[in-house]
């Protein structure tokens, strides 16, 4: 099969994954419930109104029997009362736990808000410039930030207001689509940070918790807002448009627009996650999620490095594709920019790459994994299959 008509197949084929681009992927971050039946429910809160009435009526005539027969209570009653009130007092201040002011006066310096603007096209016509709004956090003294991918994604231009009204240019270092996740510089030279956050265990979360949320909901003058909740459930396996699952906390803090990227902070004043969406739809008020920071943590410094760029837009090519195409499984190349360092390394539109480095690739994430092992300047030696026959060449890394 030629090129052309291997081109057209894969782009024909209903079944097969989404175009991967090398620079960009597409991230959205909804989630909505289905709508549930209220018919029986109204005779069910009815019953159970009923007994609960029912209930106080009995109780209260059974507490009035027990205080005339026991005019005061017992020594034992006395202390299980103080027992109660001092467990309650120290479970909050336990292990070096903050008030909600504490937490978020150590946390908030670190906040930012994250102000971009892109093109957007509407009808697949008309272009229109588009402006957007996010929340990000401090992590070191360099002034490296993180945030949201989809606060970012298609910015031409970024800036980030810290916590004392200052505005600064910054710039996207890296992200990782997948995890909605990514990294910016503050790129203003003399800039001297307000705070760096501190980051915590999202492992040691309990449910149950308490969690608050700070960021920049839905404009610009509301930053800086906190509120607070607690740890709804951990281990929420959410799915997200793109048909990728997230790991997420869930939170009844209150998560609106803008307060992506944003941290989730615990009773020590710590960052445990990142705010990244809300559910919507009717009747879903109180329920947010945020990313574990643990699921990052491990992934600051690939990516605090540059995105290196390869300058190809691909399509995974599976086993039933390969099957019913008759190729290989590999990685079908459809665009390959001008000027980039696939272009001027000889990669063509209908190369399939099938190894890199000599190691065998199949997915875009195996690319990408090896691809982010390489510093500016390196090389990459793609193997593809060109017309039936195999070719290798070397192609040298540079930033966007």
């Amino acid at each position: 099969m030629d090129n052309e008509n291997i081109y057209d197949a894969v782009y024909k084929n209903e079944n097969s994954n989404e175009m991967e681009n090398s620079n960009y992927s597409n991230n959205t971050n909804n989630n909505k419930p289905s709508k549930k039946r209220r018919g029986a429910m109204g005779k069910i809160v009815a019953i159970i109104v009923s007994c609960s009435l029912l209930g106080g009526i009995t109780g209260s005539g059974v507490t009035y029997l027990m205080l005339k027969n026991n005019n005061a209570p017992t020594e034992q009653n006395k202390q299980n009362v103080v027992n109660n009130i001092d467990t309650t007092d120290v479970s909050f201040k336990k292990d070096g736990a903050l008030s909600i002011t504490e937490a978020f006066q150590k946390v908030a310096p670190a906040v930012v808000t994250v102000s971009t603007k892109g093109v957007a096209t509407f009808n697949g016509f008309f272009q229109q410039e588009v402006e957007g709004i996010g929340s990000g956090f401090i992590i070191n003294e360099d002034g490296y930030i993180l945030t949201n991918y989809h606060v970012i994604e298609g910015a031409k231009e970024v800036s980030v207001t810290l916590s004392d009204n200052t505005t600064v240019s910054a710039k996207v270092v890296n992200y990782d689509a997948n995890q909605d996740v990514a990294m910016l510089k503050i790129t203003d030279e003399n800039v001297k940070v307000p705070a760096v956050a501190e980051l915590g265990d999202s492992n040691a979360l309990q449910q149950g918790e308490e969690v608050i949320a700070i960021g920049t909901p839905l404009s610009a003058d509301l930053s800086q807002t906190v509120t607070n909740g607690i740890v709804s459930a951990l281990n929420r396996n959410v799915e997200t448009e793109s048909g990728v699952v997230l790991n997420l906390i869930q939170t009844n803090a209150s998560i609106n627009p803008g307060n992506s990227g944003g941290p989730l902070v615990n009773t020590k004043g710590q960052v445990v996650g990142i705010n990244t969406m809300k559910m919507s739809g009717e009747n879903t008020e109180g329920i947010g999620f945020a990313i574990p920071i643990n699921d990052i943590s491990d992934k600051i410094e690939s990516l605090s490095k540059p995105i290196l760029n390869l300058g190809i837009s691909i399509r995974t090519v599976d086993e039933s594709l390969a099957s019913q195409l008759k190729m290989e499984q590999g990685l079908y190349v459809v665009e390959v920019n001008e000027f980039s360092p696939a272009e001027k390394a000889g990669v063509k539109a209908g190369d399939l790459i099938v190894k890199v480095d000599g190691q065998r690739v199949k997915t875009f994430d195996e690319l990408k994994e090896i691809k982010n092992s390489k510093n500016e300047g390196d090389s990459l030696k793609l193997e593809v299959i060109r017309d039936g026959k195999s070719k290798t060449m070397d192609v040298t890394l540079t930033s966007e």
